[in-house]
């Protein structure tokens, strides 16, 4: 009889955003770079008035992988316009986020995101400042649950009727590494 991860190897189960088995022999789910940058590029740019003062368009970010820190970083590129800066603007925001698994829709999604810079090189100190301290929401905003990635149900059907679900993430050179893990009971 062949346990689950030489089943999936034996069966060629094993491939990018397939079930597979990953260097521990864990069964897992591997998602591409290219899988994530497609996905976050279909939710951008983004639009985020700021109390009446001045309007932040966001444009698609380029995401990095950190895997010594088990997380996804990103900059992109921010124009700032409205009545409170006179004329637009342009900057960079850079920020790190944690991954999480969303059992409810199957979804892979950014969390616990980490500010590191808010730069517009042009502004004047007053308007920094009100964007400074308008950084961490709007980042809140534009990433905090967005949907980096969403499983298939036929990426699942082979593993939940073993008992197995979506565990661990793991940021890797390539990619993300997805862990099944035992079902918790519900």
């Amino acid at each position: 009889m062949l346990t689950l991860p030489a089943w999936l190897l034996a069966t060629g189960a094993a491939g990018p955003g397939l079930p597979g088995v990953h260097a521990a022999g864990q069964p897992g789910y591997t998602v591409s770079t290219g899988q994530l940058e497609q996905a976050v590029a279909q939710r951008f740019p983004l639009r985020y008035p700021v109390g009446g003062l001045l309007d932040l368009k966001l444009m698609t970010p380029r995401l990095r992988l950190l895997p010594e820190l088990n997380r996804l970083g990103t900059e992109m590129m921010v124009e700032a316009a409205g009545p409170a800066l006179g004329r637009p603007y342009s900057g960079t925001f850079d920020l790190d986020f944690a991954l999480r698994y969303e059992a409810r829709d199957r979804t892979l999604r950014a969390h616990q995101l980490r500010v590191n810079a808010l730069r517009f090189p042009d502004l004047p100190p007053g308007p920094s400042a009100l964007l400074d301290a308008y950084g961490p929401a709007l980042a809140e905003q534009a990433l905090g649950e967005v949907v980096l990635h969403t499983l298939r149900p036929q990426d699942l059907a082979l593993l939940e009727p073993m008992g197995l679900q979506p565990g661990g993430i793991t940021v890797t050179p390539r990619g993300l590494a997805v862990s099944f893990v035992p079902a918790q009971p519900r």
